[in-house]
Parts: structure tokens; C-alpha cells; sequence
């Protein structure tokens, strides 16, 4: 069945495959290209497609060389490779596959034959595509998703388009399902086609090939590149169709309130069956398709590649109204859409459902499009809801290409449905983690900067949770954000919680970023530590202003978006001991906190009819960490008590009675318990996180 070529240098063959001290050139060759190809969104799109090489190693067992191949495991995105994310294969056993291959109808078992082919321990599971790169007689071996390549994949006249773009040296390849049969199918066009250097699937990407890494890559970018130049120079103006008046894109200030508005409907709308997180965008390239005439049309027959519609479902919800449509009416289309969307999915899934098929996984969008707006996608994470996004702008540009130069036309629905319900891809979810105890909760925590509130903020994201880190100094506000992770993570937002505008804005930013808010911690506070009459109507006013007042407005502006997304919610008001506590020169101080901890009481019982639950913390003596003593407030309650405040601490500590000192993370432990889910029946609570102070017991 003919020789692997070797590798393009000389590998060490003294060491068994796994010890990454050893250079290898093949590996190192297939992580450089593969991580290039996966940099540019223009060759394929995130998690999608896998490259491999073939080489020799010595095996350990008989010390004689053996003929491997590295592939991209399953799951992992090019751009960002490791030779973790490779399986390695022996050839030999991988090529015999062919010889007990039972037949189409039972390509499936392939896949666990795959297990069998492996070379030592470690690496990555084989994915459903390496027979592709197996049988294909070629050392190195690129299977992409571009944009360009899939609007020929897709256009109704392919084949031709394909010959009319590539001549020989590109060959079409019939849609078949990505399994063994179509590796089978790909290896024989290319022995036929011995100066072809790749192939265009039917319905779903490109494949190339060569003898050296260099040369496979070279040969990817040219199909892609000489794909685009074809799309380019032959096809026709405005392939969306003309435009449809009324459907144009809002202003730019305009779409983003009218987005933050229809952002928590639509999230309670997509969160149905199964909790999702947002994601907002209002690219031009989504408001250009969705004010075509032809974009209902197109959105219609759904995607085509099976990396775009597994992530997408097999067709978006589209709004129906002009860009202008009053809020009110928007709104309710939606819901009424969302409703047929729901039948439409449940009706697609028994059209093509058997008897072992996997049970309907939920039947809400995972993409919503809103003509003069954008388009909202979701997921069970953020990072899945953008990756949706960027899938379903792949889906468009795709369709741009495909219409340009002929029609769009996807794969049919059922085979959709075969990829969508698969045994194997059941069988994927089914090794993923489980979720965290906050996975696809939105919290927004103020004054998360530092201090109390950053300690709350790390909290919440380490247990999955989404956050918006909201704080007066915006800088300081990005800068905790980052510190969490990426914009997938967190992101900080300015917030004066005094001001009613800056707090409904904060608001708006939550929603564009992760589709609403669930989880509120009114944590922004300060302090000035006076006897009565040294405190000023500005001391007064100020802490008021910002603990009583600000945990009100930023209550109410919860409160109107968790009722929107209809999903119930936690609000968790950092308090203080001192709420019940009556201590020396702290008038001011104690009685906001007092306020505080009766908001909550009151809170709980309106909301609680929404499923809204509204808890407090009373912490006491957070000296390290605390923004608030660093602040002054420090010096000052140390002047009161008679104290050196490097001292404060220890001091605080040895008045309690468990004589332990409080910091941060305490009472961020404290608020994940509120929010976990194990008090799911408790609203109204203050929760004392200050060692023992039984002066502050609650009675």
C-alpha cells in the first residue's frame, strides 16, 4: 500500500514517543503549521479542522522503527496546538482498518477501532476525521473549514465551480458524512488525481496534501487564497439581494440601548430548557445580511458545515420588523417567534429521530437575529455563546460567497440531523466536565476593584460564573476584569452606584457582554469614623449616598432585568456587623448599613413572588485587603480603640470569640454560599462573617 515519507529531518529514535525533551521535527513542523493556519479566521474557523504528519520513531518494544502518524486530537483548535492535543497512531494498524471495515452502515465502530491503532499512553483522543489523514497517501495532510472554500463546497453548482476555479488541481469531493467512508472516499480521488494537491468536500471545507509541512501548508493557502480571488473577480453586487427598506442598520448608539433592552428577553427566551450566557455583536457583516431581501430566505436553509451548525443548530430565530418597530412590539414578536421556533425544532427532531436516537437536547435558538440591531448568540459560557456568534458569521460570509456566484445550497435537513444527533458526538458531551456551581450565571459585583469586592469577583469566576466587574474607577475597574481572564471571563465597567444613569448603563454593559444578570452583590461602599458632633451633613450624605442609596438603584435596575429575563436571581448585600452593632463614633457608617440590612428584608419579600432571592453578609473587621481601612478608615477606628493600626486586625480578631482575624475571601465564601444553589429556599437571611461578635447576633 506503498511508504510513509520520512520526516523532513532526521527524528532521535532512542526515545519512546511522549518525552518531550527530545526534539522531533515532524511534530515540531505540524504544531508550526497547524498554529499559523489556525491564527488566520480566514483558512478556518475556532476548534475547527485538524492537520497531521507522518513520520518514525523506534518502538520501544521491538526497537526497530515503526511508521506513526500525528493528528489533531479531538476537541482542540489549531491556533493554539500543543503536542498534548495530538494522537498518535501507528500507520500500520490504522491502514489494516480498511481490510476489516464492516461497510457505511457501520462507519461508526471505526472509531473505538481507532483506540486500538494508538501509539504508548497520553495524547489526545483520535478524532472522527482521522481516517482522512490515515488513508490519504500523503505525509502531511490539512483538513480546514475557510469561509471561501465552503461557499463553493455549498454553492448548487460545486463540482463545476470547483473545476472552473481550480482545473486539476483541486478535485471535488461528494458531501458524505465525516467518517471513514469519506477518508476512503478522499484517499481514491487522490490516488486518481495524482496532481491534485487537495480537495473541496460537498457541503463541508477543503482538504490538502503533501509530502512536506511546508508544501502542505503552501498548497492550503492557495486553494483558500485562489478561492477568495475567485469569489472576488466573478461574483455579483449585493448577493443578499437589494435592500429591504426598513431593515437597514440603526445608528450606532441606538442599536446598542435597543440591544441592551432585548438582551435579557432574549436570554430568559434562549434559557428555556437549559441556562444559557449571551453574547452581542453588531458587525457589518451581520447588519449588511440581515437588511437584504434575501435574508429571510438564506437564514431559512440554516448552515452547512458541521462545525458552523453544531454550534449554531441547524437555523438562527430571525426577527421579522423593521429596524424601527417600537420596543413593546419587538418584544412580543419574539416571544411569539421563540414559541414557533420551539414546535418548528421539536418537529424536526421527530422527522428524523429513531428508535436509538439521543434524546432531544433542548429546542430553544442558539442564534437570534435582529435586523437593524445584530445578533445575539448563546451558550451554555460565554466563550461557547461568542464561538456560536463567530460560527454563525462564518455561516453568513459563506453564504455571501456561495450566492455571489450561484445559490446556496446547504446539506439537506436530515443529514443535519444525522451529524447533530450522532452516537459520537452524544458521546463527546457526555466526557465533558461538569459545570461548575455558577456555569452560566452573569454576576456584577460594585466597588469589585479591590478589597472585599475583588475578593467576591475572583470568587464567583473561579466557581464559573460570568462577572462584571463594576467599580468607580474604570481603569482600575479593566484591570481586576483582566486579572480574572478574558472578556470571556470578566470585564470591568465604570459605575458610580450613586448615579441612577451611570448604574442602568452598567447595566446595559453587563447585557451586551453576557446577555443580562442573575447574580447582583452590592458590595461598593466607605466610610468616615466620627463622633456625632464632628459628622458633617457631607459625611452623612456621602456614605448614605453610596451604600443606601447606591444598593438601592442598583437593586431596582436588577430587579428590572432579572424580571425580564424571567430566571429568577440572587441579590447578596454586603453589609456589616455593624448593622445591629452599636458602636463608638460611627453614627453615619452604622446607619447606612443599617438601611442596607433592612433592603434586605423588604427585597426579599417583593421579589420573591419572581424568584428573585435578596440575603446579606455582615462581615466585621476586614482590615487586610480592605480598601475602605486603607482608605483612612483605618487610622481612624485604631484611634478609637487605642490601637497602633498595623495592630487593627489582631485586634478585631481577639474580641471574638473564635479570636480569628476576617478577611476578604471570607466573606467571598460566604456570598457563593448565598448563590450556590444549596440555599435555594432561603431569602431574607443575614449570614454574621465576623468570628463571633455577640453584641451582633441576630435575634
Amino acid at each position: 500500500m506503498g511508504r510513509v515519507s520520512e520526516p523532513d529531518a532526521p527524528t532521535d529514535h532512542s526515545t519512546p514517543q511522549g518525552d518531550s525533551t527530545v526534539p522531533d521535527s515532524v511534530v515540531d513542523q505540524l504544531i508550526a503549521r497547524s498554529n499559523a493556519l489556525g491564527a488566520d479566521p480566514r483558512n478556518t474557523n475556532f476548534a475547527g479542522g485538524n492537520t497531521s504528519a507522518a513520520g518514525t520513531r523506534t518502538d520501544p518494544v521491538t526497537g526497530r522503527p515503526v511508521e506513526l502518524l500525528w493528528v489533531k486530537g479531538s476537541g482542540g483548535d489549531l491556533g493554539t496546538l500543543t503536542e498534548d492535543g495530538l494522537a498518535v497512531l501507528r500507520l500500520d494498524r490504522l491502514r489494516s482498518l480498511v481490510d476489516v471495515y464492516p461497510g457505511e452502515e457501520r462507519e461508526d465502530e471505526m472509531v473505538a477501532a481507532f483506540d486500538h491503532c494508538l501509539f504508548g499512553r497520553g495524547g489526545a483522543a483520535p478524532s472522527i476525521d482521522t481516517a482522512m489523514h490515515g488513508l490519504v497517501r500523503a505525509a502531511h495532510v490539512d483538513h480546514l473549514h475557510p469561509d471561501s472554500g465552503i461557499a463553493l463546497a455549498t454553492a448548487e453548482d460545486g463540482e463545476r465551480l470547483t473545476r472552473e476555479c481550480f482545473g486539476d488541481r483541486v478535485v471535488w469531493v461528494p458531501w458524505r458524512r465525516p467518517g471513514f467512508q469519506l477518508g476512503l472516499d478522499i484517499a481514491r480521488i487522490a490516488e486518481e488525481n495524482p496532481g491534485a494537491i487537495g480537495a473541496v468536500l460537498g457541503g463541508h471545507g477543503i482538504t490538502s496534501w503533501a509530502d512536506t509541512s511546508e508544501q502542505c501548508q503552501a498548497n492550503s493557502l492557495e486553494i483558500i487564497r485562489t478561492a477568495e480571488a475567485f469569489l472576488a473577480e466573478r461574483g455579483r453586487p449585493r448577493p443578499f439581494g437589494p435592500p429591504l427598506p426598513g431593515y437597514g442598520a440603526l445608528p450606532a448608539a441606538e442599536r446598542r440601548e435597543r440591544a441592551a433592552a432585548l438582551a435579557p428577553v432574549l436570554r430568559g427566551l434562549a434559557s428555556t430548557d437549559h441556562p444559557q450566557v449571551g453574547r452581542f455583536t453588531d458587525a457589518d457583516v451581520v447588519l449588511d445580511f440581515l437588511a437584504g431581501a434575501e435574508h429571510p430566505r438564506l437564514a431559512a436553509l440554516g448552515t452547512s458545515c458541521p462545525d458552523h451548525f453544531l454550534r449554531t443548530k441547524v437555523r438562527p430565530m430571525v426577527l421579522d420588523l423593521p429596524a424601527d418597530a417600537p420596543l413593546d412590539d419587538a418584544v412580543a414578536r419574539l416571544k411569539e417567534l421563540h414559541a414557533a421556533y420551539r414546535d418548528e425544532y421539536r418537529a424536526y427532531y421527530e422527522r428524523h429521530a429513531g428508535p436509538d436516537s439521543p434524546a432531544m437536547r433542548g429546542a430553544d435558538p442558539a442564534i437570534v437575529l435582529v435586523p437593524g440591531v445584530g445578533m445575539f448568540s448563546f451558550g451554555k459560557d460565554a466563550k461557547t455563546a461568542r464561538v456560536a456568534g463567530e460560527f454563525y458569521v462564518n455561516a453568513v460570509n459563506v453564504m455571501r460567497g456561495a450566492e455571489s456566484v450561484s445559490s446556496y445550497r446547504p446539506i439537506e435537513e436530515s443529514e443535519k440531523f444525522r451529524i447533530e444527533y450522532w452516537a459520537l458526538e452524544e458521546a463527546k458531551l457526555a466526557r465533558l466536565p461538569r459545570p461548575k456551581p455558577l456555569a452560566s450565571r452573569v454576576a456584577l459585583v460594585t466597588g469589585a476593584a479591590g478589597g472585599i469586592g475583588g475578593a467576591v469577583a475572583a470568587r464567583l469566576a473561579a466557581e464559573g460564573a460570568c462577572v462584571v466587574v463594576a467599580d468607580l474607577d474604570a481603569d482600575r475597574a479593566a484591570e481586576a476584569a483582566a486579572g480574572l481572564g478574558g472578556a470571556d471571563i470578566a470585564v470591568g465597567v465604570a459605575c458610580d452606584v450613586s448615579d441612577a444613569d451611570a448604574v442602568a448603563r452598567a447595566f446595559e454593559e453587563a447585557a451586551l457582554a453576557f446577555g443580562g444578570v442573575d447574580l447582583v452583590v452590592n458590595n461598593a461602599g466607605l466610610s468616615v469614623s466620627k463622633p456625632l458632633l464632628e459628622t458633617t451633613e457631607r459625611d452623612w450624605d456621602l456614605q448614605h449616598d453610596v451604600m443606601a442609596k447606591g444598593s438601592f438603584l442598583v437593586s431596582r435596575e436588577a430587579a428590572r432585568v432579572m424580571t425580564a429575563q424571567g430566571m429568577g436571581g440572587d441579590i447578596v448585600y454586603i453589609a456589616s456587623k455593624n448593622a445591629v452593632f452599636a458602636g463608638p463614633n460611627n453614627v453615619a457608617y452604622s446607619a447606612a448599613k443599617a438601611d442596607q440590612a433592612h433592603q434586605v428584608r423588604l427585597l426579599a419579600a417583593e421579589l420573591g413572588g419572581r424568584g428573585i432571592r435578596v440575603n446579606g453578609v455582615n462581615p466585621d473587621g476586614v482590615v487586610r485587603g480592605s480598601g475602605i481601612f486603607a482608605g483612612g478608615w483605618g487610622a481612624q477606628r485604631a484611634k478609637v480603640y487605642g490601637v497602633e493600626e498595623k495592630d487593627l486586625g489582631a485586634f478585631y480578631a481577639q474580641r471574638t470569640i473564635l479570636g480569628r482575624e476576617v478577611l476578604p475571601e471570607h466573606v467571598a465564601n460566604a456570598v457563593f454560599a448565598l448563590t450556590a444553589g444549596e440555599l435555594s429556599h432561603t431569602t431574607g437571611l443575614h449570614i454574621p462573617v465576623d468570628s463571633g461578635v455577640a453584641a451582633a447576633f441576630l435575634r
